[in-house]
């Protein structure tokens, strides 16, 4: 590709970039000296998976690659005590070391289903290499680069000034501690969600405090959740993890409103603009179609169209004409009455006995199709018989 052509396909779906006109420098330079571009992204192991969400700046990171550029991967092992406050009303709660240490194992194996994990392309780095390391005179030099003034610009903390909430200070070293990261890494180019603009644009400043030419920074959507209210996030359970089995991958997809599915296919698939545009108009696709055609993209993406094929043939015998499914996990329970709402969190089906009664009595649960609506319900079970809750989630019962 040429130049504008490289310049088209990196500022698709970018929803600012800090400049356009840097960028096309960047790249004219690289193809002069043959110097690929470092093009950073950073991840905080705060939990141990990760999602769709993620892969939206992932796959921009994988356009890079293709294009000659190296890929940085910072594993935030040494940010995720402190934990990003970006769009966080409290202070976060810090992590131990073991949990981060526990978390930043699976990052790299999942981020290769998107990512060229080839040396040439790959650079990965745990940013406690050099964050560790700083003394007190040079924490004192980098927080000496900016003002409370300019930290408090920042929309979370200002609103929590505001409502006299706190604010820790290590919190705000926050950003300052990204912004390090691309001196640490010698970033070109750091790529991030809207909610991360003003740490990227730290860097840029950092970047030129330390010396070194300021970085791009190329912000992309944020991918909204399964509830079609807040970002996708494992904290909120609204997500899609990228190891999620293809049909659970896809009945998730299935559930997301409507309203969704152009931030889902812009942001989650490759799918030409064209193809978009035409599956979302009702009068060339029903919109049932056209959720099942993000479904198999995106479980393909995953997977692989063998597999795609076989969770929507699935999902269409499960929930089209309202089946059963045919793989699912036993659940052992023993010769003996058992509580329902035991039963569902035992199951894995529900994360505490609160949860569950919530379920059974918004009547999102059944015993071989017979809902069960009392949360003090005790029941003989039978092996073979089929706990369901909601619309997803099915368990066949064995007895220990």
């Amino acid at each position: 590709m040429n130049v504008r052509q490289q310049m088209e396909l990196l500022l698709r779906g970018v929803e600012a970039a800090y400049s356009p006109a840097e960028l096309e420098q960047r790249l004219v330079e690289s193809e002069k000296t043959g110097k690929p571009l470092r093009v950073k992204y950073g991840m905080d192991p705060t939990a141990p998976d990760i999602h769709i969400g993620h892969a939206v700046p992932l796959r921009k990171l994988r356009q890079f690659q293709d294009l000659g550029h190296k890929a940085v991967l910072i594993i935030g092992d040494y940010t995720a005590r402190v934990g990003d406050p970006s769009g966080q009303n409290v202070t976060r709660p810090l992590l131990s070391p073991e949990e981060i240490k526990t978390n930043a194992r699976t990052y790299f194996d999942q981020a290769g289903k998107i990512l060229d994990t080839s040396a040439a392309r790959l650079e990965i780095r745990y940013n406690n290499e050099w964050l560790s390391q700083l003394k007190l005179a040079d924490l004192l030099r980098l927080a000496g680069q900016i003002t409370v003034a300019r930290m408090m610009e920042r929309d979370t903390f200002a609103l929590r000034y505001r409502d006299n909430a706190p604010i820790g200070l290590h919190e705000l070293l926050y950003p300052l501690m990204q912004a390090y990261d691309s001196v640490c890494v010698q970033a070109d180019v750091e790529l991030g969600g809207t909610d991360q603009t003003f740490n990227n644009l730290c860097g840029r400043d950092i970047q030129k405090a330390y010396g070194q030419k300021p970085q791009i920074v190329l912000i992309l959507p944020i991918l909204v959740g399964l509830d079609g209210n807040e970002k996708m996030s494992k904290s909120k359970g609204n997500y899609i993890g990228v190891t999620d089995e293809p049909n659970d991958m896809f009945g998730k997809v299935m559930s997301i409103p409507d309203e969704l599915m152009e931030n889902y296919f812009t942001l989650a698939t490759e799918l030409p603009a064209g193809e978009i545009k035409t599956l979302l108009d009702p009068k060339e696709t029903h919109p049932r179609q056209a959720k099942a055609t993000l479904a198999k993209t995106v479980v393909a993406i995953y997977h692989d169209e063998a597999a795609a094929e076989a969770a929507a043939a699935e999902f269409d015998r499960v929930f089209a004409e309202r089946q059963v499914p045919t793989d699912m996990p036993e659940i052992p329970v023993p010769a003996v009455s058992t509580g329902i709402v035991e039963l569902i969190v035992s199951a894995g089906f529900a994360g505490s006995n609160s949860e569950a009664r919530r379920l059974i009595r918004q009547k999102a649960v059944s015993i071989d199709g017979q809902k069960i609506t009392d949360v003090d319900t005790r029941l003989e079970l039978r092996p073979g018989q089929v706990l369901r809750v909601g619309r997803r989630r099915f368990g066949k019962i064995a007895l220990s």
